[in-house]
């Protein structure tokens, strides 16, 4: 009679070895991923601009050495973690007071550009009927589309209540082509339908007194620490695009504002130039920018 076969004390024992969990990055890796990705693409791009090829192809090349867009997103995705409270999107559920919006019959049509998830507050919410892009998606439920590449809309039905630019228009390269994106929103939301808004901060009580809108998130330092910009220039900029104010906030690391369409206007001949307002050392140069190039796309 052979030995007889051991006793296993428990029902992991008896399983074969499995693959450990990936560690997760932490917040100062994640925040060290997304600082170089944005310091190698500007050099890239004023590389390009200046026609120096080699150093272009240099920082393209460390790009790619570091795992590219993908682990720029896998670094996004971390920071933005429900795990760490940095879902964005609640902000933008807690502002829109679709709760006590008793006669709404159809849910909010939505844009989310730059989408990382489809597990966000947004899309869980059930208030939405999300259209969700990204340059690279990373699964179902994502399209991976250019937002300046979408097709425009064909008819009032295609356009949206809400379009979400969340850490987006700190990613776009130029100060002139974060002017185009801004512009361009308004070719994909919904025609205004009322009086012109007088006030700087509207103050909502049902959806429909905010909608169309346009939920933008910026980088704090980008409007607080900017030779170049400021919350007051974000401001001017967004009335030039007939954009008023209905909402904002500020946290420790990022600055969060919502703006509803309040008025038609034609950009073709607008211009929102670079312009120093804070000196100093210290100061990033972040900007946006707005000319002829602009132009309302109808």
């Amino acid at each position: 009679m052979g030995p007889k076969p051991k006793r296993l004390t428990n029902i992991q024992a008896g399983r074969p070895p499995t693959a450990k969990p990936r560690r997760a990055m932490s917040r100062r890796a994640s925040r060290a991923v997304i600082n170089r990705h944005h310091q190698l693409e500007k050099k890239a791009r004023i590389a390009r601009e200046s026609g120096d090829a080699a150093a272009a192809a240099s920082a393209s090349a460390e790009l790619a050495s570091l795992g590219g867009l993908k682990r720029y997103q896998e670094a996004s995705l971390q920071g933005q973690s429900v795990e760490r409270g940095g879902d964005t999107s609640r902000v933008l559920v807690e502002w829109l007071p679709t709760g006590r919006d008793a006669g709404r019959r159809r849910r909010l049509r939505m844009l989310e550009v730059g989408a990382l998830s489809t597990r966000n507050a947004c899309s869980v919410s059930g208030l939405f009927d999300m259209v969700r892009i990204d340059l690279g998606s990373r699964e179902a439920g994502i399209l991976q589309q250019d937002f300046m590449e979408r097709p425009l809309p064909e008819s009032e039905a295609d356009r949206f209540d809400v379009i979400s630019l969340s850490l987006v228009l700190n990613y776009v390269p130029d100060a002139a082509a974060r002017g185009r994106m801004l512009a361009r929103s308004l070719s994909f939301l919904r025609r205004f339908d009322g009086e012109e808004a007088s006030s700087d901060i509207i103050d909502t009580t049902t959806t429909a007194s905010a909608l169309p809108c346009l939920f933008l998130v910026l980088p704090r330092s980008c409007v607080t620490n900017s030779r170049y910009f400021t919350v007051t220039k974000l401001k001017e900029l967004m009335d030039m695009l007939g954009y008023a104010l209905i909402n904002e906030r500020m946290t420790q690391k990022l600055a969060y504002s919502l703006w509803t369409r309040r008025r038609d206007v034609t950009v073709a001949h607008v211009t929102f130039p670079k312009t120093e307002v804070n000196p100093g050392r210290d100061r990033n140069n972040f900007v946006i920018t707005l000319d002829s190039s602009a132009m309302i796309e109808r």
